[in-house]
């Protein structure tokens, strides 16, 4: 779900709250009211984070003020007693946003861990089962892909040179991630796309030594990635070499 999608959904929340805002109208004190435009916001929090949920808020006050605050159909505010309220309706939309998208964080956060998590024990689990290199690099690039959602691809050091071994979230690579590969493979150091001395290529690249399945790549294409290269990405590749590393001699 893009962005704008998002907060078009938020803003249509708010076009809902008001037409039942105004089928309560007849029956409900027009403060009262004010009550509906907050169930939008923490919707929005909880669905889409604090930005939608925030531009809710605002434009749900300003919808209230206009269409039941007197004078009515108006953006002027002829009491102090009503524009209090406009500001409290505000100060509490804004706090239910704030504590609904920080609840919404976490529990992201929590899923993301767990599905990197279990990413990364797919992948332990074919190490233990001491499985060929074909199968381990295939995990490998399927364990990449699931734990940063994104393109994701392993290379492997062959006598012709460093070879694609397996892809996976769609991953095409091109010349320049091929030469990125075989400079770190070579190095021994890991690559960043789109920087010298490979400005042309668009995977990150972590070098991996077994020792009984020679020596890997994993790049994985964070510019295409749902939410972008996480601040731990290093530290979760080095964990799927390490696993990959740690493949025993026996499983080719």
């Amino acid at each position: 779900m893009t962005t704008l999608f998002r907060y078009a959904l938020s803003l249509a929340l708010i076009a809902v709250a008001t037409v039942v805002a105004f089928a309560c109208a007849p029956a409900v004190d027009a403060r009262s009211l004010a009550l509906v435009y907050v169930v939008p916001v923490a919707l929005s929090a909880a669905w889409w984070g604090w930005g939608p949920s925030l531009t809710s808020a605002v434009l749900g006050v300003f919808v209230f003020e206009f269409f039941f605050i007197p004078p009515r159909f108006s953006i002027l505010v002829s009491s102090g007693s009503d524009l209090w309220a406009l500001g409290l309706m505000l100060l509490v939309a804004a706090i239910v946003s704030s504590v609904s998208a920080q609840a919404r964080q976490r529990a992201v956060e929590a899923r993301t861990a767990a599905d990197r998590a279990e990413a990364l024990q797919g992948l332990a689990h074919k190490v233990i089962q001491a499985r060929p290199s074909a199968e381990l690099v295939s995990a490998a690039a399927e364990a990449l892909h699931r734990m940063f959602k994104a393109p994701a691809a392993v290379f492997a050091e062959s006598p012709a040179g460093i070879t694609l071994a397996a892809a996976d979230g769609g991953a095409t690579v091109s010349e320049a991630d091929r030469e990125a590969a075989a400079w770190t493979l070579d190095s021994g150091l890991p690559s960043r796309a789109e920087t010298y001395p490979f400005p042309d290529s668009s995977f990150d690249a972590f070098p991996v030594s077994s020792r009984g399945h020679g020596r890997f790549v994993l790049a994985v294409k964070f510019g295409d990635a749902s939410d972008g290269r996480p601040a731990d990405a290093d530290r979760l590749l080095e964990l799927a070499g390490g696993y990959l590393a740690a493949a025993p001699a026996d499983a080719g």
